[in-house]
């Protein structure tokens, strides 16, 4: 049984997706486990990992719309804007989606659906570094 952590920044240009699908699969590569689990965790409030399709960007395009008419910016009822008028619509979107996903790996890959990949979905207007930690365990 073997126990890998590791990182993945993500440079994000504003808001949207960004898949990561290769650089997870890298590093479960490097770490040598053939058969468990990978979790992919990002370190911040404001971001999300999801898993969503990755053949057709329509689908993408179509989830950010979604979330931009769910959470607008500049309703008049937020209080908590230190960091600008997206601040706490980010933090809502990120509470509405999630912080980490979990994904099997058998003989040596990740065991995801034919049209999945796994994406940061940044909220945030403004460009930012990302930190994504990701815990591989498994048998070796």
């Amino acid at each position: 049984m073997g126990i890998c952590h590791d990182r993945i920044e993500v440079r994000t240009d504003g808001k949207g997706l960004y898949e990561i699908t290769d650089e997870v699969q890298s590093k479960i590569d490097k770490s040598g486990v053939r058969n468990g689990t990978a979790t992919v965790f990002v370190q911040h409030t404001s971001c999300s990992v999801i898993i969503m399709e990755n053949a057709d960007p329509t689908a993408r395009r179509d989830l950010e719309e979604f979330f931009n008419r769910l959470v607008p910016e500049d309703l008049e009822y937020f209080t908590h804007s230190s960091e600008g008028s997206d601040d706490m619509p980010s933090h809502i979107r990120t509470v509405l989606t999630r912080t980490s996903e979990t994904v099997p790996i058998v003989n040596g890959k990740m065991h995801l659906g034919t049209w999945q990949g796994i994406f940061l979905f940044e909220h945030r207007s403004a460009p930012h570094r990302r930190n994504i930690a990701l815990t591989i365990i498994g048998e070796l």
